[in-house]
């Protein structure tokens, strides 16, 4: 499924519009700072399952595409719209008219809200659609909400962000035609229907799937590493974003100049704060790949990329290169990912443990312990081959898929002549 380019005009860096709206986003949600406000998830491991028996959680499907915070400015009657990615870079939409809750002739006033752009395809006319999906809000009608739970930042995002939205557009039809996409908010269930997320949810988009997230009902919305928002995926489709850096061979006619003809070596590199990276692994590129890649025509080297770990031949594969985001994965995450891929949990899992999960809730509850009747809503895939259990560690359980090894890990390395650091920036018509 393709992921969407972000639209909008894009808001001059360090700018003095640039500079102030980080400030105005700092002072809606009280914080200290002005780097980009969102949570992000922890990978979801087999310790997690204790979780969800002994907290209430949501559970909705990952979508596959461009995380986005949506803000509404509203200044003296006049309202501004700005997606803010990852990079934490603002662009300004043009088209979009948010009304007030209470009087839809009065603008909703200053609003943060958190969701992602996908590309939503017609499975008959193949007609592409870029939709927006919110799933959370920071701060809604001028009134901060972080530290209240999700049922009522989910409560506020359906009526005073959606609903008065959703009901002008019905209202005034030819209205929809001036916006630069559509605007949902994604569904989500109880964390003991996640049978139904695969079975219908799943089946039923028209974006790509990138597995689940689990939210704590009961936790406020945490800027930067969440521990209570949890990302699961298969262990073999878990993935890392690493720094790619290539090295070339030398030169057989001259043994200090790099080979740039030659396949060179694919070094991926971990993010360790600011502006460093050490070497951690490599990549494995054959063949076939290799010739994609130069007739792309892009830059290969020096750009994050996406990657799994492959258990039939122990190595990391190249899923996409990840140009939606500033840097890779911090080593810490790459820490808790590898022990997510090891201590992973399959789907399987998850549904046999739905009824512990589903009892545990009621018993806070205190509902009758049924499984008959369909429980109260929040306010509004196919079967995975696995391969036999493989031996792990020492005291660690069978894993089904063999961990990637840390031994390839190495500290900083001096800059070298064969990367592209040092060499032309263009070799045979191709960008390195």
């Amino acid at each position: 499924m393709p992921i969407p380019d972000l639209p909008g005009e894009l808001i001059s860096r360090h700018s003095e519009q640039e500079q102030w709206l980080k400030m105005h986003v700092a002072r809606m949600c009280g914080l200290d700072h002005e780097r980009f406000p969102g949570s992000q998830p922890v990978s979801f491991g087999v310790r997690d399952l204790e979780k969800l028996e002994n907290q209430d959680y949501w559970v909705c499907e990952k979508s596959d595409g461009v995380r986005v915070l949506f803000l509404v400015v509203t200044d003296m009657g006049e309202q501004s719209i700005f997606i803010i990615d990852r990079h934490n870079t603002y662009r300004q939409l043009s088209g979009l008219f948010f009304p007030h809750h209470e009087n839809p002739v009065h603008p909703l006033r200053n609003t943060l809200v958190d969701g992602e752009l996908v590309i939503d395809v017609d499975p008959r006319t193949k007609h592409e659609q870029m939709r927006f999906l919110a799933f959370d809000c920071l701060v809604i009608d001028d009134q901060p909400v972080m530290k209240r739970s999700l049922d009522k930042r989910y409560g506020r995002l359906n009526e005073w962000f959606y609903k008065p939205y959703a009901k002008m557009i019905r209202d005034h039809p030819h209205m929809a035609g001036s916006q630069p996409f559509s605007i949902t908010v994604k569904e989500i269930s109880l964390s003991y229907h996640v049978e139904k997320v695969f079975n219908v949810d799943i089946p039923a988009l028209q974006h790509g799937n990138d597995g689940l997230i689990y939210t704590c009902v009961s936790t406020p919305y945490t800027p930067g590493t969440d521990t209570n928002i949890l990302k699961w995926k298969p262990p073999s489709e878990n993935s890392i974003d690493f720094k790619l850096v290539l090295r070339f061979p030398p030169s057989r006619f001259n043994p200090h100049e790099p080979d740039w003809h030659a396949k060179p070596l694919f070094l991926l590199y971990v993010w360790c704060g600011d502006s460093k990276y050490e070497q951690y692994d490599d990549l494995y590129v054959d063949d076939n790949e290799w010739e994609e890649l130069k007739r792309s025509g892009e830059q290969i080297d020096d750009r994050i990329v996406e990657v799994h770990w492959d258990s039939v031949i122990s190595r990391w594969r190249m899923m996409r290169f990840r140009d939606d985001k500033p840097n890779g994965n911090h080593r810490s995450v790459v820490d808790n990912i590898i022990q997510s891929i090891a201590d992973g949990v399959e789907k399987e899992s998850l549904l046999e443990r739905c009824n512990a999960i589903r009892s545990a809730w009621k018993a806070r509850h205190g509902q009758p312990q049924t499984s008959h009747g369909r429980p109260p809503p929040p306010p509004h895939q196919s079967t995975i081959m696995r391969p036999p259990p493989l031996p792990s560690a020492k005291g660690q359980p069978p894993s089904s898929y063999p961990s990637p090894s840390a031994e390839y890990r190495y500290g900083p390395l001096a800059q070298s002549p064969w990367s592209r650091v040092s060499g032309p920036p263009v070799v045979a018509g191709m960008k390195r």
